[in-house]
């Protein structure tokens, strides 16, 4: 049986338009997908044999199916804003990079100015080390998650990787960074990478309020994840939930013409009862 096929969400709900794909001399291109059984479990042990792919109504030919494995950047404050729930973010940081398997991750804070701990090269002993040892920043520095957010994706922009994240875990309401909102959110966009977020919404400020807004508003058009916490203990429950999403979305290669678009990507399931959501399409 071949459920109906699901329309992959790329670009479908973003604010700006997605850039075009470019004209296809290669063999291949690459969706990232996750898949549900009838009661929203994610299914992933999963093959070529399972999927059916369509552009512009015309089957393609599946290579094969992955786990995703695309680098992920995690940013999280350590203002002096952030000083109640620093412990916390920390210990649930910790677990959430300990979660991702090997996939490339690099670890970076918030507070005024944003700084990137490691690298992508860096193995996960040094980042453990780099993140154990951080201390929040005095009392007076702000975070500033929308110029740490624009600096990790240039970051995951030279890697040139398919798909990429950025998960910002925000304690702080932030102060919109020195650079105008626009032109960082221009700078994020164009990255291609997701965006998750992890936001107190305790702060009381108006300023607060509109970073946190503006957060959200990324992690939609950017086919990401947005969690508001009230309590430290939050943080770990929230990363814990996206940990389980990026564990389950699986890439799926497959075939093209040559010089062909990427036009009406449609993905489904040959399992009764599952269901498909898509999360995007990348030239190989």
């Amino acid at each position: 049986m071949i459920l109906p096929l699901l329309a992959l969400a790329f670009g479908a709900h973003a604010a700006v338009p997605a850039a075009p794909q470019p004209a296809q001399i290669g063999a291949s291109r690459t969706a990232l997908a996750t898949v549900f059984d009838g009661k929203n479990q994610a299914l992933v042990d999963l093959g070529p044999d399972d999927f059916v792919v369509r552009e512009a109504g015309q089957p393609r030919e599946i290579l094969g199916v992955r786990p995703a494995d695309y680098p992920v950047v995690v940013l999280f404050d350590n203002s002096g804003e952030a000083r109640r729930d620093f412990e916390q973010i920390r210990k649930a940081v910790t677990r959430f990079v300990g979660r991702l398997g090997g996939r490339p991750i690099a670890v970076g804070t918030t507070a005024d100015p944003p700084a990137m701990l490691t690298t992508f090269d860096d193995d996960r002993k040094v980042l453990g080390e780099r993140i154990a040892s951080l201390m929040p920043t005095p009392t007076t520095t702000v975070s500033m998650p929308l110029q740490a957010t624009a600096d990790a994706a240039r970051l995951v922009q030279d890697t040139g990787a398919l798909f990429s994240a950025i998960v910002v875990v925000a304690a702080a309401p932030g102060d919109g960074s020195r650079n105008p909102p626009q032109e960082l959110l221009t700078a994020i966009l164009s990255s291609g990478a997701m965006v998750h977020g992890v936001q107190n919404r305790l702060m009381p400020n108006a300023t607060g309020r509109t970073v946190a807004e503006i957060l959200q508003g990324l992690t939609e058009q950017t086919r990401g994840q947005f969690a508001a916490v009230y309590s430290s203990a939050s943080y770990q429950v929230a990363l814990d939930h996206l940990a389980d999403r990026l564990n389950s979305e699986l890439m799926i290669d497959y075939v093209v013409p040559a010089r062909s678009d990427a036009s009406d990507v449609r993905i489904g399931v040959r399992i009764p009862g599952a269901r498909v959501r898509g999360l995007g399409v990348a030239p190989r």
